[in-house]
């Protein structure tokens, strides 16, 4: 079954009492059973069932299911945002005194995550690029996971996951992918060695910037040591599944953090369309990036998809040949920056990325507003700096519009 057809027919069937073609909306907090007995096996796992929205509910298990498939994992968690499935990603198996090695070019909203961890005895060391030998310099007895982004936001730095993956493993350490900004149409990273994918899904699986949530998917190979990783030993008994065991019963179900089914539904419609939908974000990307880097109002034009970017052959290799859909462009001064955004036409200033519509943004007075110079320089951020997240308009337009607000800047 190839990607399009999957995202459609892949791990789901049709309503059994209804024929319903899509998976209907349990909008309910709770669920009967029949028996004293049936609830309490329920509860004890040892007889599958519905319980309580905030474990479990058929509308989220539903797209959980085919997210699993898609990415290729043996199971899914649905969160209530992408934050959200990032933080009980790593917790889920981290104690105080222990440590991540991290990406530099993190989403600054993890950066935040992870800085708040260190309240909790957890640090963070983070590398100087993507070479083997930064994660060799951070690594140390202390380290528990290794967390990336398939392409860095907004630093569009594009590690080598195969490799990353490689050296994890041979350390006894699991790696944690975000896979948000490519979405398995792109890459599927556990094919490529990842142990535990996220995805902020109120991005591009959406697609139309209606709903809040995330997603964990495990791959289930990761060989545990029930001695480093201790908080998973209680759960060993459920074999491949004993991350997303401790997961579900654990964290998940404490923290709160659930999707609400309304939401999973929304996500659900959106998914349908994610290859389409990706094949011209990605065109469009492209044609733009191409289009900014020949103005001289832009004094740099970031995108893995430029022939002259470094890293373009690995994001060819990795990505299949596209690129995703965002880059960044400097105009100079965040006098410039400012002036720009507020005479384009047709994109819409706003924190979100993976919209139908063109997104822009100034990341450093916004989502980075509260880092230091030396923080945003290391994730990429400069006072210069626009992020741009290219929807589904007509190209020409895209141009047009960027082309006059470009006009406007001395």
């Amino acid at each position: 079954m190839r990607f399009s057809t999957a995202l459609i027919h892949g791990n789901i069937s049709t309503d059994e009492k209804t024929g319903a073609t899509n998976t209907p909306i349990y909008q309910s907090s709770s669920f009967e059973h029949k028996t004293a007995e049936e609830l309490e096996n329920i509860f004890k796992g040892t007889k599958p069932g519905f319980i309580y929205t905030r474990i479990n509910n058929p509308t989220i298990e539903a797209f959980e299911k085919r997210i699993a498939y898609l990415e290729g994992g043996i199971g899914a968690v649905a969160c209530s945002s992408g934050m959200a499935a990032v933080s009980l990603a790593v917790m889920n198996i981290l104690k105080s005194g222990e440590e991540i090695i991290s990406g530099s070019g993190i989403f600054g909203g993890t950066y935040s995550l992870f800085k708040c961890l260190e309240e909790f005895g957890i640090s963070t060391r983070y590398v100087k690029n993507n070479d083997i030998s930064s994660f060799e310099e951070c690594i140390n007895k202390k380290t528990r996971l290794i967390y990336i982004e398939t392409i860095g936001n907004p630093k569009l730095d594009v590690p080598d996951i195969g490799k990353i993956s490689e050296f994890a493993h041979s350390r006894g350490i699991p790696l944690v992918v975000d896979n948000t900004a490519t979405t398995p149409y792109l890459v599927r990273p556990i094919e490529l060695g990842a142990d535990i994918v996220i995805h902020s899904t109120s991005k591009y699986i959406n697609g139309s910037g209606n709903s809040i949530s995330g997603i964990i998917v495990d791959s289930g190979k990761f060989k545990w040591d029930y001695e480093k990783y201790s908080s998973l030993k209680e759960y060993k008994k459920f074999g491949a599944f004993v991350y997303l065991a401790r997961l579900r019963k654990g964290l998940f179900k404490d923290f709160g953090a659930c999707l609400s089914p309304f939401n999973a539904f929304l996500n659900t419609i959106g998914l349908e369309t994610l290859s389409i939908r990706m094949d011209r974000l990605c065109q469009n990307a492209s044609e733009l990036a191409c289009s900014l880097k020949m103005n001289p109002k832009v004094l740099k034009t970031n995108y893995p998809g430029l022939e002259d970017n470094e890293q373009y052959s690995l994001a060819s290799e990795q990505f299949g040949g596209k690129y995703g859909a965002i880059l960044t462009i400097r105009v100079g001064s965040k006098q410039n920056a400012f002036k720009l955004i507020n005479n384009l036409k047709y994109a819409a200033n706003l924190a979100n990325i993976g919209d139908v519509r063109t997104l822009v943004i100034h990341p450093a007075s916004t989502i980075y507003v509260t880092n230091s110079m030396e923080e945003k320089e290391s994730m990429g951020v400069y006072e210069d700096l626009i992020r741009i997240s290219v929807g589904l308009e007509d190209i020409e337009d895209l141009i047009e519009d960027f082309e006059q607000a470009l006009g406007m800047l001395e």
